[in-house]
């Protein structure tokens, strides 16, 4: 029965995606919601406008489907999801607009409002708490001000490292779909029936987002898009693979998301490294990277997809030891 649910909150996830798009495409072109080509921006690689609103498909199409498949037995904890889910969407949406219009948002008041976000996610008891002694066998938890630290952070950071990985027609969607599906069979193996659950939801609003946005993309999801999934891989991973962990298998979230993680590791440190402001974009991602090397899209989307899913599998491998 428990599969079924699985097969029916993914195709669930997917449809509505799927139909939902084409009439929130038609829309953006009404209202000029369009990523247009920049002249001299180096991040800019397609040549047309594209609609940004494939975001509000994947977010209908994940709490959709997560108000139907998911037992709820925390009401306090669905409406923090949901809530912050929104925040993030909005702050995402209102970046997006602006851009449109030739303007940049600030920094801080997303900032501000993502740190809200986890912080509602922190205060419904999805918290990384501690870890289990792989000498003792007992369980350490971290002191609170660790536990709401490393929260915020863990939750902040894959949101983040999610949104900048958005620079390539189908990129992040696969990124997505391989660190979903990586946190999906470590939830199985843990038996986490609602953590496989949203992560199944997830792979089926992603993939039906790829069926639009792989090369050439006829929509984009935009910083809110990329961002509310960046938000739910990291709730995931908290509510799932982060619980009775050890401490070898704390690396476990860590790889499912590999890719976006180590390149952003690397960028802001680069950034940080050249007195660059650390969170505003450039071409300095390894996508980017790889393009200017010679490869085409493409081929950098497959190299960065098969590394992540390398990642994965090395995820899935340790859950299964540590079992």
């Amino acid at each position: 029965m428990v599969d079924i649910i699985y097969v029916v909150a993914f195709f669930l996830s997917f449809f509505i995606v799927f139909f939902l798009i084409p009439p929130l495409r038609s829309l953006a072109f009404k209202i000029d919601f369009l990523d247009k080509p920049v002249m001299n921006n180096e991040r800019k690689i397609h040549r047309d406008p594209i609609p940004l609103t494939a975001g509000i498909a994947i977010f209908i199409g994940f709490f959709v489907t997560y108000l139907i498949a998911v037992d709820h037995h925390n009401d306090y904890q669905l409406f923090s999801i949901l809530i912050g889910g929104t925040l993030i969407l909005s702050i995402g949406i209102i970046d997006d607009w602006m851009k449109t219009k030739g303007r940049e948002f600030h920094a801080l008041p997303k900032l501000i409002v993502q740190v809200i976000a986890a912080i509602l996610i922190y205060s419904s008891g999805i918290i990384f708490k501690g870890f289990m002694n792989p000498f003792t066998d007992q369980y350490i938890v971290l002191p609170i001000i660790l536990q709401f630290v490393f929260t915020i952070l863990w939750i902040f950071g894959v949101t983040t490292v999610i949104n900048f990985s958005d620079g390539m027609d189908g990129l992040a969607g696969m990124l997505v779909t391989i660190s979903a599906t990586t946190l999906f069979i470590v939830a199985i193996a843990m038996n986490q029936t609602s953590s496989a659950l949203m992560a199944i939801i997830l792979i089926g609003v992603a993939i039906a987002y790829l069926k639009y946005n792989k090369p050439p993309a006829k929509i984009f999801m935009g910083d809110a898009g990329a961002s509310f999934l960046g938000f739910m891989l990291a709730i995931i991973a908290l509510d799932g693979a982060f619980k009775q962990a050890t401490l070898l298998s704390i690396l476990v979230p860590v790889l499912a998301l590999g890719v976006p993680i180590f390149d952003n590791i690397f960028v802001v440190i680069k950034r940080f490294l050249a007195g660059k402001p650390v969170y505003k974009a450039d071409a300095t991602q390894a996508h980017y990277r790889l393009l200017a090397s010679g490869l085409n899209q493409k081929q950098v989307v497959a190299f960065l997809s098969l590394l992540n899913l390398c990642f994965g599998l090395t995820a899935i491998i340790i859950i299964l030891i540590s079992v």
